[in-house]
Protein backbone atom coordinates (compact mmCIF):
# COMPACT_ATOMS: atom_id res chain seq x y z
CA UNK A 1 0.00 0.00 0.00
CA UNK A 2 1.05 3.39 -1.00
CA UNK A 3 -0.50 6.60 -1.22
CA UNK A 4 0.51 10.63 -1.65
CA UNK A 5 -2.20 13.28 -0.25
CA UNK A 6 -2.15 16.58 1.06
CA UNK A 7 -1.32 17.41 4.80
CA UNK A 8 -4.78 19.45 5.41
CA UNK A 9 -6.41 17.06 3.92
CA UNK A 10 -5.13 14.07 5.41
CA UNK A 11 -5.05 15.44 9.21
CA UNK A 12 -8.98 16.72 8.94
CA UNK A 13 -10.43 13.34 7.50
CA UNK A 14 -8.07 11.58 10.10
CA UNK A 15 -8.82 13.84 12.40
CA UNK A 16 -12.68 13.33 12.51
CA UNK A 17 -12.46 9.28 12.08
CA UNK A 18 -10.16 9.12 15.16
CA UNK A 19 -12.73 11.36 17.18
CA UNK A 20 -14.74 8.39 18.20
CA UNK A 21 -12.14 5.72 19.16
CA UNK A 22 -12.38 4.49 22.29
CA UNK A 23 -10.07 5.33 25.09
CA UNK A 24 -10.38 2.02 27.02
CA UNK A 25 -10.61 -0.50 23.77
CA UNK A 26 -12.05 -3.98 25.03
CA UNK A 27 -9.49 -5.16 22.10
CA UNK A 28 -6.23 -3.59 21.22
CA UNK A 29 -7.38 -3.40 17.35
CA UNK A 30 -10.24 -1.33 18.28
CA UNK A 31 -7.68 1.82 19.05
CA UNK A 32 -7.18 1.37 15.40
CA UNK A 33 -7.91 2.96 12.20
CA UNK A 34 -8.26 0.88 9.34
CA UNK A 35 -7.01 2.70 6.23
CA UNK A 36 -8.12 0.86 2.88
CA UNK A 37 -6.42 2.32 -0.68
CA UNK A 38 -8.46 1.55 -3.96
CA UNK A 39 -8.76 2.94 -7.36
CA UNK A 40 -7.99 6.97 -6.54
CA UNK A 41 -9.81 6.67 -2.83
CA UNK A 42 -8.59 6.26 1.34
CA UNK A 43 -10.92 5.22 3.37
CA UNK A 44 -10.68 5.66 7.13
CA UNK A 45 -12.92 4.17 9.42
CA UNK A 46 -13.59 2.90 12.60
CA UNK A 47 -15.78 0.23 15.04
CA UNK A 48 -16.33 -0.14 18.50
CA UNK A 49 -19.15 -2.40 18.69
CA UNK A 50 -21.40 0.40 18.60
CA UNK A 51 -20.24 3.77 16.73
CA UNK A 52 -18.76 3.09 13.35
CA UNK A 53 -17.50 5.91 11.33
CA UNK A 54 -16.08 6.12 7.62
CA UNK A 55 -14.49 8.86 5.52
CA UNK A 56 -13.38 8.74 2.21
CA UNK A 57 -10.99 11.42 0.73
CA UNK A 58 -9.01 11.59 -3.08
CA UNK A 59 -5.52 10.55 -3.19
CA UNK A 60 -2.87 9.44 -5.96
CA UNK A 61 -2.42 6.04 -5.48
CA UNK A 62 0.90 4.21 -6.16
CA UNK A 63 0.14 0.86 -4.66
CA UNK A 64 -3.54 -0.26 -3.63
CA UNK A 65 -4.00 -2.10 -0.54
CA UNK A 66 -5.65 -2.16 3.45
CA UNK A 67 -3.99 -2.06 6.97
CA UNK A 68 -5.04 -0.86 10.50
CA UNK A 69 -3.04 1.58 12.58
CA UNK A 70 -2.86 3.25 16.32
CA UNK A 71 -6.32 5.92 15.46
CA UNK A 72 -5.04 8.23 18.07
CA UNK A 73 -0.90 8.24 17.47
CA UNK A 74 -2.09 8.65 13.93
CA UNK A 75 -4.36 11.43 14.32
CA UNK A 76 -1.58 13.28 16.57
CA UNK A 77 0.81 13.05 13.78
CA UNK A 78 -0.90 14.08 10.84
CA UNK A 79 -1.74 17.52 13.01
CA UNK A 80 2.06 17.95 13.21
CA UNK A 81 2.93 17.58 9.99
CA UNK A 82 4.40 20.53 8.09
CA UNK A 83 2.25 21.83 5.10
CA UNK A 84 3.47 20.04 2.68
CA UNK A 85 2.25 16.73 1.07
CA UNK A 86 2.23 13.42 2.82
CA UNK A 87 3.42 9.69 1.64
CA UNK A 88 2.40 7.37 3.31
CA UNK A 89 3.72 3.66 2.46
CA UNK A 90 3.21 -0.17 4.06
CA UNK A 91 6.73 -2.12 4.48
CA UNK A 92 6.08 -5.19 5.79
CA UNK A 93 4.54 -4.96 9.86
CA UNK A 94 4.93 -0.67 9.55
CA UNK A 95 3.79 1.89 7.89
CA UNK A 96 6.14 4.77 7.03
CA UNK A 97 4.55 8.44 6.68
CA UNK A 98 7.13 11.08 5.09
CA UNK A 99 6.28 14.52 5.06
CA UNK A 100 9.47 17.17 3.75
CA UNK A 101 11.66 16.25 5.76
CA UNK A 102 9.60 14.37 8.59
CA UNK A 103 9.57 10.58 8.85
CA UNK A 104 7.59 8.34 11.03
CA UNK A 105 7.40 4.53 11.49
CA UNK A 106 4.57 3.35 12.85
CA UNK A 107 3.38 -0.94 13.71
CA UNK A 108 0.64 -2.31 12.25
CA UNK A 109 -2.21 -3.94 13.82
CA UNK A 110 -3.78 -7.31 12.84
CA UNK A 111 -6.67 -5.57 10.17
CA UNK A 112 -7.54 -9.26 10.05
CA UNK A 113 -9.16 -9.11 13.90
CA UNK A 114 -10.86 -6.22 13.10
CA UNK A 115 -14.56 -6.09 13.30
CA UNK A 116 -16.58 -5.86 9.98
CA UNK A 117 -18.34 -2.69 10.33
CA UNK A 118 -22.23 -2.12 10.10
CA UNK A 119 -24.05 -1.50 7.11
CA UNK A 120 -25.71 1.75 6.70
CA UNK A 121 -29.57 1.90 7.12
CA UNK A 122 -31.71 2.92 4.26
CA UNK A 123 -31.78 6.40 3.92
CA UNK A 124 -34.60 8.07 5.11
CA UNK A 125 -34.32 12.00 4.29
CA UNK A 126 -32.33 14.89 4.49
CA UNK A 127 -31.90 18.22 7.06
CA UNK A 128 -29.94 21.44 6.85
CA UNK A 129 -26.49 20.46 8.32
CA UNK A 130 -25.91 23.56 10.46
CA UNK A 131 -29.79 23.55 11.89
CA UNK A 132 -28.98 19.85 12.68
CA UNK A 133 -25.94 21.28 14.48
CA UNK A 134 -27.53 23.84 16.42
CA UNK A 135 -30.71 21.72 17.47
CA UNK A 136 -28.60 18.98 18.87
CA UNK A 137 -26.22 21.39 20.66
CA UNK A 138 -29.28 23.16 22.66
CA UNK A 139 -30.49 19.73 23.69
CA UNK A 140 -27.56 18.18 24.69
CA UNK A 141 -26.89 20.34 27.41
CA UNK A 142 -29.56 18.70 29.52
CA UNK A 143 -28.61 15.34 28.90
CA UNK A 144 -27.69 13.02 31.96
CA UNK A 145 -23.83 11.98 31.91
CA UNK A 146 -24.79 9.35 34.63
CA UNK A 147 -23.94 6.16 33.01
CA UNK A 148 -25.96 4.18 35.87
CA UNK A 149 -28.95 5.67 34.35
CA UNK A 150 -28.39 4.70 30.81
CA UNK A 151 -31.48 6.16 29.37
CA UNK A 152 -31.09 9.67 30.56
CA UNK A 153 -27.74 10.15 28.47
CA UNK A 154 -29.41 10.12 25.38
CA UNK A 155 -31.32 12.37 23.48
CA UNK A 156 -34.95 11.16 22.32
CA UNK A 157 -35.59 12.20 18.44
CA UNK A 158 -39.06 11.99 17.63
CA UNK A 159 -40.02 11.88 13.62
CA UNK A 160 -43.56 12.75 12.33
CA UNK A 161 -43.59 13.55 8.87
CA UNK A 162 -41.67 16.51 8.01
CA UNK A 163 -40.88 17.58 11.98
CA UNK A 164 -38.50 16.24 14.36
CA UNK A 165 -39.35 16.73 17.98
CA UNK A 166 -35.08 16.43 20.01
CA UNK A 167 -35.32 15.94 23.79
CA UNK A 168 -32.88 15.23 26.75
CA UNK A 169 -33.53 15.22 30.37
CA UNK A 170 -30.70 14.71 33.57
CA UNK A 171 -33.93 15.18 36.18
CA UNK A 172 -32.96 18.41 37.10
CA UNK A 173 -33.73 20.60 33.51
CA UNK A 174 -35.40 19.48 30.52
CA UNK A 175 -34.67 20.80 26.71
CA UNK A 176 -36.75 20.52 23.73
CA UNK A 177 -36.17 21.75 20.20
CA UNK A 178 -38.51 20.90 17.33
CA UNK A 179 -36.88 21.53 13.77
CA UNK A 180 -38.01 20.37 10.14
CA UNK A 181 -36.57 18.40 7.47
CA UNK A 182 -37.11 16.81 4.07
CA UNK A 183 -38.38 13.31 4.25
CA UNK A 184 -38.07 10.60 1.84
CA UNK A 185 -42.09 10.15 3.04
CA UNK A 186 -44.60 11.73 4.57
CA UNK A 187 -46.08 9.31 6.65
CA UNK A 188 -43.18 8.42 8.15
CA UNK A 189 -43.72 8.13 12.12
CA UNK A 190 -40.77 6.49 14.41
CA UNK A 191 -38.73 7.47 17.46
CA UNK A 192 -35.53 6.42 18.54
CA UNK A 193 -33.16 7.10 21.52
CA UNK A 194 -29.91 7.95 20.48
CA UNK A 195 -26.61 8.41 22.91
CA UNK A 196 -26.11 12.19 23.40
CA UNK A 197 -22.40 12.50 23.20
CA UNK A 198 -22.27 10.50 19.78
CA UNK A 199 -25.26 12.67 18.73
CA UNK A 200 -23.48 15.90 19.77
CA UNK A 201 -20.22 15.12 18.29
CA UNK A 202 -21.53 13.78 14.64
CA UNK A 203 -23.80 16.95 14.73
CA UNK A 204 -21.23 19.29 15.18
CA UNK A 205 -18.80 17.60 12.89
CA UNK A 206 -21.50 17.70 10.20
CA UNK A 207 -22.55 21.45 10.41
CA UNK A 208 -20.80 22.83 7.47
CA UNK A 209 -22.67 19.66 5.46
CA UNK A 210 -25.60 21.62 3.06
CA UNK A 211 -27.48 18.13 3.57
CA UNK A 212 -27.27 15.72 5.82
CA UNK A 213 -28.97 12.24 5.35
CA UNK A 214 -30.85 10.85 8.05
CA UNK A 215 -30.66 7.31 8.18
CA UNK A 216 -33.04 4.69 9.43
CA UNK A 217 -33.91 2.24 7.55
CA UNK A 218 -36.90 1.12 5.37
CA UNK A 219 -40.37 1.92 7.95
CA UNK A 220 -38.04 3.28 10.74
CA UNK A 221 -35.41 2.67 12.82
CA UNK A 222 -34.32 -1.16 12.00
CA UNK A 223 -31.89 -3.41 13.64
CA UNK A 224 -31.01 -0.62 16.74
CA UNK A 225 -29.00 1.12 14.47
CA UNK A 226 -29.03 5.22 13.01
CA UNK A 227 -26.73 6.65 10.39
CA UNK A 228 -25.82 10.37 9.38
CA UNK A 229 -23.74 10.98 6.60
CA UNK A 230 -22.75 14.05 4.39
CA UNK A 231 -19.42 14.93 2.27
CA UNK A 232 -18.18 11.89 2.45
CA UNK A 233 -18.33 11.61 6.06
CA UNK A 234 -20.81 8.28 7.60
CA UNK A 235 -21.48 7.61 11.09
CA UNK A 236 -23.59 4.74 12.65
CA UNK A 237 -24.47 4.31 16.05
CA UNK A 238 -26.52 1.62 17.91
CA UNK A 239 -29.41 3.16 19.55
CA UNK A 240 -29.80 2.95 23.65
CA UNK A 241 -32.69 0.89 25.33
CA UNK A 242 -35.35 1.71 27.82
CA UNK A 243 -38.08 3.75 28.37
CA UNK A 244 -37.37 7.33 28.23
CA UNK A 245 -39.55 9.88 30.79
CA UNK A 246 -42.86 11.08 29.33
CA UNK A 247 -41.83 14.77 29.10
CA UNK A 248 -44.51 16.34 27.73
CA UNK A 249 -46.32 16.31 30.82
CA UNK A 250 -43.77 18.34 32.41
CA UNK A 251 -44.22 21.48 30.44
CA UNK A 252 -47.02 23.26 31.81
CA UNK A 253 -49.53 24.70 29.90
CA UNK A 254 -50.01 28.22 31.56
CA UNK A 255 -47.94 30.21 33.70
CA UNK A 256 -49.09 32.88 36.38
CA UNK A 257 -46.04 34.80 35.95
CA UNK A 258 -44.00 36.16 33.04
CA UNK A 259 -40.52 37.67 33.15
CA UNK A 260 -38.66 38.97 29.73
CA UNK A 261 -34.93 40.06 29.90
CA UNK A 262 -31.99 41.06 28.24
CA UNK A 263 -30.23 37.21 27.54
CA UNK A 264 -26.81 38.73 27.43
CA UNK A 265 -27.48 41.11 30.59
CA UNK A 266 -29.01 38.19 32.89
CA UNK A 267 -26.26 35.69 31.58
CA UNK A 268 -23.35 38.76 32.82
CA UNK A 269 -25.11 39.05 36.07
CA UNK A 270 -25.57 35.20 37.12
CA UNK A 271 -21.77 34.86 36.27
CA UNK A 272 -20.65 37.93 38.09
CA UNK A 273 -23.43 37.46 41.51
CA UNK A 274 -22.18 33.44 41.00
CA UNK A 275 -18.86 34.09 42.06
CA UNK A 276 -19.13 34.01 45.71
CA UNK A 277 -21.55 30.80 45.66
CA UNK A 278 -20.04 27.70 47.03
CA UNK A 279 -20.36 24.86 45.41
CA UNK A 280 -24.11 23.40 44.96
CA UNK A 281 -24.93 26.86 46.25
CA UNK A 282 -27.99 28.63 43.79
CA UNK A 283 -28.21 31.91 43.13
CA UNK A 284 -31.61 33.41 43.92
CA UNK A 285 -33.43 35.44 41.30
CA UNK A 286 -36.17 38.05 42.83
CA UNK A 287 -38.59 38.95 40.06
CA UNK A 288 -40.15 42.58 41.65
CA UNK A 289 -41.78 45.43 39.40
CA UNK A 290 -39.44 46.44 36.55
CA UNK A 291 -36.16 44.06 37.30
CA UNK A 292 -34.72 41.08 38.51
CA UNK A 293 -32.71 40.76 41.81
CA UNK A 294 -30.01 38.88 41.99
CA UNK A 295 -28.15 37.07 44.90
CA UNK A 296 -25.81 34.71 46.21
CA UNK A 297 -23.72 34.33 49.23
CA UNK A 298 -25.27 34.62 53.26
CA UNK A 299 -24.31 35.21 56.68
CA UNK A 300 -20.76 35.33 57.15
CA UNK A 301 -19.94 34.24 53.72
CA UNK A 302 -18.84 36.47 50.65
CA UNK A 303 -22.57 37.87 49.11
CA UNK A 304 -23.17 39.40 46.13
CA UNK A 305 -26.25 41.27 44.28
CA UNK A 306 -26.80 42.81 40.86
CA UNK A 307 -30.27 44.25 39.22
CA UNK A 308 -31.12 43.41 35.86
CA UNK A 309 -34.04 45.59 34.08
CA UNK A 310 -36.85 43.21 33.64
CA UNK A 311 -40.33 42.85 32.06
CA UNK A 312 -42.72 41.11 34.28
CA UNK A 313 -46.27 40.31 33.96
CA UNK A 314 -48.02 38.63 36.32
CA UNK A 315 -47.27 38.41 40.46
CA UNK A 316 -43.85 38.75 41.16
CA UNK A 317 -42.27 35.59 42.98
CA UNK A 318 -38.54 34.97 44.22
CA UNK A 319 -36.57 31.72 43.29
CA UNK A 320 -33.45 30.27 43.08
CA UNK A 321 -31.58 27.97 40.20
CA UNK A 322 -28.54 26.46 40.22
CA UNK A 323 -26.12 28.67 38.61
CA UNK A 324 -24.20 26.16 35.59
CA UNK A 325 -27.58 25.05 34.57
CA UNK A 326 -29.33 28.32 34.47
CA UNK A 327 -26.15 29.75 32.46
CA UNK A 328 -26.50 26.76 30.06
CA UNK A 329 -30.15 27.39 29.35
CA UNK A 330 -29.45 31.20 28.51
CA UNK A 331 -26.30 30.49 26.29
CA UNK A 332 -29.03 27.88 24.39
CA UNK A 333 -32.33 30.06 24.06
CA UNK A 334 -29.79 31.99 21.31
CA UNK A 335 -31.98 35.10 21.24
CA UNK A 336 -31.74 38.72 22.63
CA UNK A 337 -34.63 38.40 25.23
CA UNK A 338 -34.80 35.39 27.76
CA UNK A 339 -38.67 34.48 28.25
CA UNK A 340 -39.28 32.93 31.85
CA UNK A 341 -42.61 31.54 32.81
CA UNK A 342 -43.25 30.69 36.42
CA UNK A 343 -46.79 29.08 37.74
CA UNK A 344 -44.91 28.90 41.36
CA UNK A 345 -41.53 29.55 43.01
CA UNK A 346 -41.79 25.80 43.99
CA UNK A 347 -41.79 24.66 40.23
CA UNK A 348 -40.04 24.55 37.18
CA UNK A 349 -39.61 27.31 34.92
CA UNK A 350 -39.95 27.17 30.76
CA UNK A 351 -37.20 29.66 29.82
CA UNK A 352 -37.46 30.03 25.84
CA UNK A 353 -36.51 32.89 23.47
CA UNK A 354 -37.36 36.17 22.09
CA UNK A 355 -35.82 37.73 19.13
CA UNK A 356 -37.40 41.66 20.09
CA UNK A 357 -39.97 42.71 22.49
CA UNK A 358 -43.83 42.33 21.68
CA UNK A 359 -42.58 38.85 19.95
CA UNK A 360 -45.09 35.76 20.13
CA UNK A 361 -43.96 33.25 22.24
CA UNK A 362 -42.61 30.19 20.07
CA UNK A 363 -42.53 26.72 21.22
CA UNK A 364 -39.38 26.12 18.77
CA UNK A 365 -36.95 25.58 21.81
CA UNK A 366 -37.92 25.19 25.40
CA UNK A 367 -35.68 24.90 28.44
CA UNK A 368 -37.37 23.88 31.73
CA UNK A 369 -35.34 24.30 34.70
CA UNK A 370 -35.92 23.12 38.16
CA UNK A 371 -35.59 25.31 41.35
CA UNK A 372 -34.03 24.73 44.40
CA UNK A 373 -35.75 24.69 47.39
CA UNK A 374 -34.85 27.95 49.61
CA UNK A 375 -34.17 28.05 53.30
CA UNK A 376 -34.59 30.45 55.65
Amino acid sequence: MKFRVERDVLADAVVWAARTLPTRPALPVLAGLVLTVEGDVLTLSSFDYEVSTRVELPVDVTTPGTTLVSGRLLADIARSLPAQPVVMEREGTRIVINCGRSSFTLPTLPVEDYPQLPAMPATSGTVDGSLFAAAVAQVAIAAGRDDTLPTLTGIRVEIEGGNIVLAATDRYRLAVRELTWQPNSSKISTNALIPARTLADTAKALASVDQVLIALGDGGVGEGLIGFEGNGRRTTTRLLDGEFPKYRTLLPSEAATIATVSTSELADAVKRVSLVAERNTPVRLAFEGAEVVLRAGAGDDAQASEAVACSIAGDGLEIAFNPTYLLDGLASVDRALARFAFTQATRPAVLSGLTEAGDKPSDEYRYLLMPVRLTG
